[in-house]
Protein backbone atom coordinates (compact mmCIF):
# COMPACT_ATOMS: atom_id res chain seq x y z
CA UNK A 1 0.00 0.00 0.00
CA UNK A 2 1.55 3.35 -0.98
CA UNK A 3 2.14 6.17 1.45
CA UNK A 4 -0.26 9.09 1.87
CA UNK A 5 -3.44 7.12 1.26
CA UNK A 6 -6.83 7.25 2.93
CA UNK A 7 -8.69 4.12 3.98
CA UNK A 8 -12.44 4.61 4.30
CA UNK A 9 -14.09 2.44 6.95
CA UNK A 10 -17.81 2.07 7.67
CA UNK A 11 -19.44 4.95 9.50
CA UNK A 12 -18.55 5.06 13.21
CA UNK A 13 -22.20 4.82 14.20
CA UNK A 14 -22.60 1.64 12.14
CA UNK A 15 -19.50 0.12 13.72
CA UNK A 16 -20.75 0.93 17.22
CA UNK A 17 -24.15 -0.59 16.46
CA UNK A 18 -22.55 -3.74 15.06
CA UNK A 19 -20.22 -4.02 18.05
CA UNK A 20 -23.09 -3.51 20.49
CA UNK A 21 -25.11 -6.19 18.68
CA UNK A 22 -22.29 -8.73 18.98
CA UNK A 23 -21.78 -7.95 22.67
CA UNK A 24 -25.50 -8.18 23.42
CA UNK A 25 -25.83 -11.47 21.56
CA UNK A 26 -22.75 -13.19 22.94
CA UNK A 27 -22.35 -11.81 26.46
CA UNK A 28 -24.89 -9.41 27.91
CA UNK A 29 -28.13 -11.25 27.07
CA UNK A 30 -26.89 -14.68 28.30
CA UNK A 31 -25.66 -13.06 31.51
CA UNK A 32 -28.97 -11.24 32.00
CA UNK A 33 -30.98 -14.41 31.36
CA UNK A 34 -28.86 -16.33 33.82
CA UNK A 35 -29.43 -13.79 36.59
CA UNK A 36 -33.15 -13.47 35.83
CA UNK A 37 -33.78 -17.23 35.85
CA UNK A 38 -31.49 -17.65 38.84
CA UNK A 39 -33.79 -15.30 40.75
CA UNK A 40 -37.09 -16.72 39.45
CA UNK A 41 -36.40 -20.45 39.08
CA UNK A 42 -33.05 -21.35 40.54
CA UNK A 43 -29.45 -22.07 39.60
CA UNK A 44 -30.15 -24.82 37.04
CA UNK A 45 -32.75 -22.66 35.31
CA UNK A 46 -30.23 -19.86 34.94
CA UNK A 47 -27.66 -22.24 33.47
CA UNK A 48 -30.06 -23.67 30.89
CA UNK A 49 -31.45 -20.25 29.90
CA UNK A 50 -28.00 -18.76 29.23
CA UNK A 51 -26.84 -21.75 27.20
CA UNK A 52 -30.13 -22.00 25.27
CA UNK A 53 -29.84 -18.40 24.12
CA UNK A 54 -26.29 -18.87 22.81
CA UNK A 55 -27.06 -22.17 21.06
CA UNK A 56 -30.17 -20.68 19.43
CA UNK A 57 -28.14 -17.66 18.30
CA UNK A 58 -25.67 -20.00 16.57
CA UNK A 59 -28.47 -22.12 15.09
CA UNK A 60 -30.27 -19.06 13.74
CA UNK A 61 -27.14 -17.90 11.93
CA UNK A 62 -26.56 -21.39 10.53
CA UNK A 63 -30.13 -21.68 9.23
CA UNK A 64 -30.03 -18.21 7.69
CA UNK A 65 -26.49 -18.89 6.36
CA UNK A 66 -25.17 -15.80 8.08
CA UNK A 67 -21.50 -15.52 9.11
CA UNK A 68 -20.86 -16.60 12.69
CA UNK A 69 -18.88 -13.99 14.68
CA UNK A 70 -15.72 -15.37 16.26
CA UNK A 71 -16.73 -13.87 19.59
CA UNK A 72 -20.08 -15.73 19.55
CA UNK A 73 -18.42 -19.02 18.62
CA UNK A 74 -15.84 -18.58 21.37
CA UNK A 75 -18.28 -17.62 24.11
CA UNK A 76 -20.75 -20.39 23.21
CA UNK A 77 -18.07 -23.05 23.20
CA UNK A 78 -16.84 -21.94 26.60
CA UNK A 79 -20.40 -21.65 27.90
CA UNK A 80 -21.06 -25.32 27.09
CA UNK A 81 -18.23 -26.35 29.38
CA UNK A 82 -19.36 -23.96 32.12
CA UNK A 83 -22.94 -25.25 31.98
CA UNK A 84 -21.92 -28.90 32.20
CA UNK A 85 -19.71 -28.09 35.16
CA UNK A 86 -22.46 -26.09 36.85
CA UNK A 87 -25.12 -28.77 36.36
CA UNK A 88 -22.85 -31.56 37.58
CA UNK A 89 -21.52 -29.77 40.65
CA UNK A 90 -24.40 -27.39 41.44
CA UNK A 91 -21.75 -24.86 42.44
CA UNK A 92 -22.17 -21.20 41.43
CA UNK A 93 -18.58 -20.60 42.52
CA UNK A 94 -17.22 -23.16 40.05
CA UNK A 95 -19.59 -21.89 37.33
CA UNK A 96 -18.16 -18.38 37.61
CA UNK A 97 -14.65 -19.59 38.29
CA UNK A 98 -14.43 -20.99 34.78
CA UNK A 99 -15.11 -17.68 32.93
CA UNK A 100 -12.76 -15.99 35.35
CA UNK A 101 -10.04 -18.45 34.37
CA UNK A 102 -11.03 -17.95 30.72
CA UNK A 103 -9.50 -14.49 30.96
CA UNK A 104 -6.12 -16.16 31.45
CA UNK A 105 -6.85 -18.58 28.59
CA UNK A 106 -7.76 -15.77 26.18
CA UNK A 107 -4.64 -13.85 27.20
CA UNK A 108 -2.63 -16.98 26.37
CA UNK A 109 -4.40 -17.32 23.00
CA UNK A 110 -3.64 -13.66 22.21
CA UNK A 111 0.06 -14.20 22.81
CA UNK A 112 0.16 -17.71 21.37
CA UNK A 113 -1.40 -16.63 18.05
CA UNK A 114 1.37 -14.12 17.31
CA UNK A 115 3.65 -16.50 15.35
CA UNK A 116 0.82 -17.96 13.24
CA UNK A 117 -0.26 -15.67 10.40
CA UNK A 118 -2.90 -13.18 11.49
CA UNK A 119 -3.13 -12.75 15.26
CA UNK A 120 -6.38 -13.82 16.90
CA UNK A 121 -7.23 -10.21 17.72
CA UNK A 122 -7.22 -9.40 13.99
CA UNK A 123 -9.84 -12.12 13.43
CA UNK A 124 -11.94 -10.70 16.26
CA UNK A 125 -11.63 -7.25 14.70
CA UNK A 126 -13.19 -8.63 11.52
CA UNK A 127 -16.41 -9.24 13.49
CA UNK A 128 -16.75 -5.51 14.05
CA UNK A 129 -15.17 -4.08 10.90
CA UNK A 130 -14.29 -5.83 7.63
CA UNK A 131 -10.98 -4.22 6.66
CA UNK A 132 -9.95 -4.15 2.98
CA UNK A 133 -7.42 -6.89 2.16
CA UNK A 134 -4.79 -4.42 0.97
CA UNK A 135 -5.11 -2.61 4.29
CA UNK A 136 -5.14 -5.61 6.64
CA UNK A 137 -2.09 -7.16 4.90
CA UNK A 138 -0.01 -3.98 5.11
CA UNK A 139 3.17 -4.74 7.14
CA UNK A 140 2.55 -1.82 9.50
CA UNK A 141 -1.03 -2.94 10.13
CA UNK A 142 0.10 -6.51 10.85
CA UNK A 143 2.72 -5.16 13.24
CA UNK A 144 0.10 -3.07 15.05
CA UNK A 145 -2.18 -6.07 15.47
CA UNK A 146 0.70 -7.93 17.11
CA UNK A 147 1.31 -5.06 19.50
CA UNK A 148 -2.40 -4.79 20.24
CA UNK A 149 -2.42 -8.52 20.98
CA UNK A 150 0.04 -7.88 23.81
CA UNK A 151 -2.05 -4.97 25.09
CA UNK A 152 -5.22 -7.07 25.14
CA UNK A 153 -3.41 -10.01 26.71
CA UNK A 154 -2.56 -7.64 29.57
CA UNK A 155 -6.21 -6.47 29.72
CA UNK A 156 -7.53 -10.02 30.04
CA UNK A 157 -4.84 -10.92 32.55
CA UNK A 158 -5.87 -7.91 34.66
CA UNK A 159 -9.54 -8.87 34.36
CA UNK A 160 -8.75 -12.42 35.40
CA UNK A 161 -6.87 -11.42 38.53
CA UNK A 162 -9.50 -8.84 39.50
CA UNK A 163 -12.57 -11.02 38.97
CA UNK A 164 -10.91 -13.94 40.77
CA UNK A 165 -10.39 -11.69 43.80
CA UNK A 166 -14.01 -10.44 43.68
CA UNK A 167 -15.39 -13.99 43.25
CA UNK A 168 -13.61 -15.10 46.41
CA UNK A 169 -15.10 -12.24 48.45
CA UNK A 170 -18.62 -11.44 47.18
CA UNK A 171 -22.02 -13.12 46.78
CA UNK A 172 -23.22 -14.17 43.31
CA UNK A 173 -25.38 -11.07 42.87
CA UNK A 174 -22.66 -8.68 43.97
CA UNK A 175 -20.11 -10.54 41.89
CA UNK A 176 -22.21 -10.16 38.73
CA UNK A 177 -22.71 -6.42 39.26
CA UNK A 178 -19.19 -5.52 40.37
CA UNK A 179 -17.27 -7.78 38.01
CA UNK A 180 -19.39 -6.85 34.97
CA UNK A 181 -19.10 -3.11 35.63
CA UNK A 182 -15.39 -3.37 36.34
CA UNK A 183 -14.60 -5.63 33.39
CA UNK A 184 -16.46 -3.50 30.87
CA UNK A 185 -14.90 -0.31 32.23
CA UNK A 186 -11.44 -1.77 31.65
CA UNK A 187 -12.42 -3.12 28.23
CA UNK A 188 -13.97 0.21 27.23
CA UNK A 189 -10.80 2.07 28.19
CA UNK A 190 -8.69 -0.49 26.30
CA UNK A 191 -10.83 -0.02 23.17
CA UNK A 192 -10.28 3.74 23.24
CA UNK A 193 -6.53 3.32 23.78
CA UNK A 194 -6.35 0.73 20.97
CA UNK A 195 -8.15 2.96 18.47
CA UNK A 196 -6.03 6.01 19.28
CA UNK A 197 -2.80 4.01 19.20
CA UNK A 198 -3.78 2.29 15.95
CA UNK A 199 -4.70 5.54 14.26
CA UNK A 200 -1.57 7.35 15.41
CA UNK A 201 0.73 4.54 14.25
CA UNK A 202 -0.88 4.43 10.81
CA UNK A 203 -0.73 8.20 10.46
CA UNK A 204 3.03 7.91 10.84
CA UNK A 205 3.03 5.62 7.81
CA UNK A 206 0.99 8.07 5.75
CA UNK A 207 -2.21 6.02 6.14
CA UNK A 208 -5.25 8.00 7.25
CA UNK A 209 -8.43 6.35 8.54
CA UNK A 210 -11.72 8.00 7.72
CA UNK A 211 -15.12 6.91 9.00
CA UNK A 212 -17.85 6.63 6.37
CA UNK A 213 -17.92 5.81 2.69
CA UNK A 214 -15.52 7.49 0.31
CA UNK A 215 -17.00 10.55 -1.41
CA UNK A 216 -18.29 9.97 -4.93
CA UNK A 217 -16.09 11.76 -7.43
Amino acid sequence: MPHHVTVHLPALGALLRQGAKHLLESTIVPLGLFYLLLTLVGFDGGLIAALSWSVLALARRAVLRQPVPAVLLLTTGLLVGRTVLGLVTGSAFLYFLQPTLQNFLIALVMVGSLPFGRPFIAKLADDFCAFPDAFSKHPRVEQMFRRLSLLWALVFLTNGVTTLWILARESVGNFLVVSTAGSWSVIGAAIVVSLLWFRRALRGEGIALRWGAAPVS
